[in-house]
């Protein structure tokens, strides 16, 4: 009997490999069929395809916070970077221009103790954006974000606890990383 199975194994050699390809071939098809259709996979098929670079001025603020709009410049470029297909480039000769201005900044004490003493803060930040191809043509494809005359208006709030070590400085540190994945958000291709 033991004879019987290494024969009938010698037999039949490819038969685990023809098994595993009758398997796979289902999902090999779907995916070819998929991707024939304009179907992309990966994270470049939430960006459309008509840009590859992206120019990124300096945000432009009120000469008293300007080291914020650079923060803030550099933060979205960073993200741009890595969640996006888009190459940032330093030349206005890129695809598309994305500018911005910060329009607002504010914070109040949400959180006091009983001698008035700012226990937490939150701090609201307010930027307009656009984007805009080479033609002068708006780019923007985000419905999440309202958008007025190709300015896209975004929100974003940071918090400073004293307790735990924020400053100020970490509390708009917050509100800046958001307003930079917003950004990228509004970039992305809706579906």
């Amino acid at each position: 009997m033991n004879s019987e199975k290494k024969t009938s194994r010698a037999m039949w050699p490819w038969a685990h490999h023809a098994l595993a390809v009758l398997l796979c071939l289902p999902l090999i098809l779907s995916t070819a069929g998929c991707l024939g259709l304009g179907y992309q996979v990966g994270a470049r098929s939430l960006f459309g395809q008509d840009v590859r670079t992206v120019y990124v001025p300096v945000f432009s603020a009120d000469e008293s916070r300007r080291d914020l709009a650079e923060r803030l410049t550099e933060a979205v470029c960073k993200r741009i970077e890595a969640r996006s297909s888009y190459k940032v480039i330093g030349r206005p000769t890129a695809d598309s221009t994305l500018e911005g201005k910060i329009v607002s900044r504010d914070q109040y004490a949400s959180l006091s103790n009983n001698w008035s003493d700012p226990r937490q803060k939150t701090g609201t930040m307010a930027v307009e954006v656009k984007w805009r191809d080479r033609r002068n043509r708006d780019l923007t494809h985000s419905e999440t974000i309202p958008w007025n005359d190709g300015t896209g208006n975004i929100t974003a709030s940071g918090t400073m606890v004293a307790e735990l070590g924020h400053s100020e400085l970490t509390m708009e540190q917050d509100a800046i990383n958001k307003i930079a994945d917003q950004v990228v958000g509004m970039m992305e291709v809706p579906w």
